[in-house]
């Protein structure tokens, strides 16, 4: 299974194994990209779709840190979601698990990893593992999508406000 949009938003799942693959270039290098992900208040302009808001509830953003958000539509909490940094390595890499509470028994372990293009722009590759194939094929279902691709999305105009 692939989805692929314009600009280059690239969701793929291994159809072996329980892997979700998203790829994204952005015009803007990995220090800028990267800080984008780390600090809390970018993070929470920019992550999911464009009808949510995300308030940020615990942020500690270094190796052995964790965090905390929650989705609002109209001031209601709709989702919220929580993990642990499990690597941060700045510019390059970060790994972390990621829980939504609807699904407490359920955890991914997500690794981005941000590549230099040379050019003033970030390929972001990220890689979600989880459980089982059937909580992976879940996740592609509920239309994570346009979050994913509504957010970088978000994150594509916050890095141009930034130059």
């Amino acid at each position: 299974m692939s989805t692929n949009t314009k600009p280059e938003t690239t969701i793929k799942a291994n159809p072996d194994l329980p892997t979700i693959e998203i790829v994204r270039e952005f015009d803007a290098p990995p220090e800028r990209v990267f800080r984008a992900w780390t600090d809390p208040e970018l993070f929470a302009k920019w992550v999911g779709p464009r009808n949510l808001t995300t308030k940020v509830d615990h942020w500690d953003c270094k190796t052995g840190g964790g965090y905390r958000y929650r989705n609002l539509r109209d001031g209601e909490e709709i989702a919220s979601f929580f993990g642990s940094f499990h690597e941060v390595r700045t510019n390059e890499r970060l790994v972390q698990t990621f829980t939504w509470e609807g699904q407490p028994d359920g955890v991914s372990l997500e690794t981005m990893t941000f590549e230099a293009l040379g050019d003033g722009r970030t390929r972001i590759v990220s890689l979600g593992v989880v459980e089982s194939m059937e909580i992976r094929d879940m996740i592609l279902s509920s239309g994570m999508d346009t979050g994913v691709v509504e957010g970088y999305e978000k994150l594509d105009e916050l890095l141009a406000a930034q130059r």
